[in-house]
């Protein structure tokens, strides 16, 4: 209570942020965040000014480097900001625009004045992102002059320099450093500046980002001569189910009665494609994130749209539940650009507009379109159609499998032995327990009898499995012999697959093993059960592979007696070697299948942690693995028939050896 009494609490008591502390004490307030977010969005401030420039129709380049001491330049070829003195303000517009939060030339956008569609945000970014730097240079070129000013900890140092210029090309060039003091990180990642130029290019068409980064000495040009429309050919490429539409609108409203009017003008382009999906939406050439108004009028108005076409033609089945949006979702490409001379913003941050009218306008523009389209191209909207009726029922269908599949992976393994001939392991401890995996009877009696049982489990797989990348996820997971080593394994199931997406039920803290042991017989059968176990956990659970849970158990070829000694060979270089340093009389056989050997082999062999000798499946080259895989054991039948006629020689001496 003492210490309460002495905290006084009266008119005094008050105080307010003046001058720069208002942005440095409180960046999360300006920039949404006081980390590397926050920093970013303080650089995309500055090159909103310049953007605004140039989509006024001044200048068609803006040239941004990433500096090695994480500074940044920004430069244009506008008209150059006004920095000289501002008669009606009887004070310089440099404090106005560099020192003054809501100082700037955008606030008369809907009076069809400057910047009718301005992205920077009026008069907040110059000022807030000078009062977050440690330095800033800014040079300015036009109406003949050259100016000069510079800021250090959001303030002045030295005079407005004012110089005569022959430089014909007018501009703004900024130079500045985000303080570590204002924000927790300032190392932006090239990444960002090619993620955020390249989206900027998409939406401002025959505009030209230059990114120079002199940490790697790399420049990175970005240009789009047609806009969303080129950006959409690039993400689909030959591909696309139907053939890119383009629209455009401009219009007038309001969002309420007792609001004011305002423009807006928005162009859409989409295509529909059954391997890609891509939405994206952008407002007065930001990207928003979260979307909010357009994303809503895109829902609305394709599911209202796609779904009369269903009914009319009747392509619905009786009493089937009509599309969701997400059926549509998965094969659609689409990019919105709008614009409007006056925006609500869900935040200072701009990932989301709130719009009502905005949100109203693109809905019936959109509806209205969608119906001409599918009246004037009868072929594509079968298509269209077809493609999320398919998303539709494989979402429908996925959903049953997930709940069936759910029921048949949960559950204690051990319990009435539910999984069939699967051979437990005694201790609990999970960075012990090793499952090894064994093909047919005869090899389970063998492991069981050579293992140790406290901690080495074993599952037998009944003859071959399926070839999970050419079955479909209905097919597979009505097999016993996946359920059951889903089962044992315990982690469930990765689905990668955009229409299938609803069954991924993997979660790597519910895998039961340190390591999971492929064993087979080192035969041509046992090799493909190995290529197809190893197929399988590729296609459902590659995280394992990716973690290095995976091994193959090498099975010596030959066994090698010597008087009293016994030598196991497991390639043909080691037999050579091994008989180059035996004297005396040997004999030697090729190895029987696991099933057929002794329990002390095996051990010793196969087992054994000491003597063993386990093959670690790497996660590198994944790519390769898969073209490898899709190749041999895809539906690329002339590119595997070509791949025997040129390699197959090479594995003729594996078929002999069974």
């Amino acid at each position: 209570m003492e210490d309460k009494d002495k905290i006084s609490y009266d008119n005094d008591s008050i105080t307010s942020l003046k001058g720069a502390d208002r942005v440095r004490l409180r960046p999360s307030v300006i920039f949404g965040s006081d980390g590397l977010e926050g920093c970013q969005h303080s650089v995309f401030e500055i090159l909103s000014n310049s953007i605004d420039e140039a989509r006024e129709g001044f200048g068609d380049k803006i040239e941004v480097i990433r500096h090695k001491n994480m500074a940044i330049t920004v430069k244009d070829y506008g008209r150059g900001i006004p920095l000289d003195y501002n008669q009606k303000e009887k004070r310089y517009n440099w404090e106005l625009l560099f020192c003054e939060l809501y100082a700037g030339g955008k606030y008369l956008n809907n009076s069809g004045d400057n910047y009718e569609f301005s992205l920077g945000l009026n008069g907040l970014g110059l000022c807030s992102t000078q009062y977050s730097s440690e330095f800033m240079n800014v040079v300015v070129v036009r109406d003949g002059f050259k100016y000069s000013i510079n800021f250090e900890k959001g303030e002045n140092v030295g005079e407005l320099v004012k110089e005569d210029s022959n430089e014909s090309q007018t501009g703004t060039y900024i130079y500045w450093k985000p303080d570590i003091d204002v924000f927790t990180d300032i190392n932006i990642p090239i990444s960002y500046y090619k993620d955020i130029l390249k989206k900027q290019s998409i939406v401002n068409k025959g505009l030209t980002f230059e990114l120079f980064d002199e940490e790697s000495g790399e420049t990175y040009t970005y240009y789009y001569e047609n806009g969303i429309k080129d950006y959409i050919s690039e993400i689909v490429g030959e591909s696309s189910l139907t053939d890119i539409q383009y629209y455009e609108n401009e219009t007038k409203g309001r969002d309420r009665e007792d609001k004011p009017e305002y423009k807006l003008k928005f162009e859409i382009a989409f295509c529909f494609d059954n391997e890609k999906n891509t939405i994206e939406y952008y407002h007065n050439s930001s990207y928003l994130e979260y979307g909010g108004s357009p994303d809503k009028a895109v829902k609305s108005a394709f599911v209202y749209a796609i779904d009369n076409y269903l009914k009319n033609n009747e392509i619905y089945k009786k009493d089937e539940k009509k599309i969701v949006y997400s059926d549509i979702e998965d094969s659609l490409v689409l990019i919105i650009n709008s614009f409007s001379t006056i925006t609500s913003y869900e935040n200072q941050t701009k990932k989301s507009i709130t719009n009502k009218f905005i949100q109203d306008a693109i809905t019936d523009y959109l509806k209205k379109r969608l119906e001409i389209y599918f009246i004037e191209n009868k072929t594509e909207a079968d298509k269209i159609a077809n493609q999320v009726i398919v998303n539709k029922r494989s979402r429908e269908t996925a959903e049953k499998t997930r709940i069936n599949i759910k029921k048949k992976l949960t559950g204690n393994i051990d319990i009435n032995n539910r999984v069939e001939k699967f051979v437990n392991c005694r201790t609990k401890d999970i960075n012990r327990r090793e499952l090894y995996i064994v093909e047919g009877d005869s090899a389970l009696g063998s492991c069981m009898l050579g293992r140790d049982a406290e901690f080495q489990g074993i599952m037998p797989i009944r003859g071959k499995i399926l070839n999970c990348l050419k079955a479909n996820y209905e097919k597979v997971f009505k097999s016993d012999i996946i359920i059951d080593l889903l089962r044992v394994i315990g982690c469930g199931v990765e689905i990668k697959s955009k229409h299938n997406k609803d069954l991924n039920s993997f979660d790597i803290g519910q895998l039961k093993w340190s390591k999971i042991i492929i064993c087979t017989d080192a035969d041509v059968d046992g090799f493909q059960i190995r290529a197809l176990l190893l197929t399988m956990l590729y296609c459902l659970a590659p995280t394992l592979i990716k973690e290095k849970k995976v091994f193959i158990a090498e099975s010596p070829l030959y066994e090698i007696n010597s008087g009293k000694k016994t030598y196991f060979a497991y390639s043909e270089k080691e037999k050579s070697d091994i008989l180059k340093r035996i004297k005396g009389k040997y004999t030697i056989q090729r190895s029987k299948g696991l099933g057929e050997n002794e329990p002390e082999m095996m051990w010793q062999t196969t087992m054994n942690p000491e003597t063993r000798k386990l093959i670690l499946v790497m996660p590198e080259d994944v790519e390769k693995t898969q073209l490898m895989f899709d190749l041999l054991l895809g539906n690329n039948l002339q590119g595997r028939k070509d791949f025997i006629e040129k390699f197959g020689y090479k594995y003729i001496d594996l078929s002999e050896m069974s």
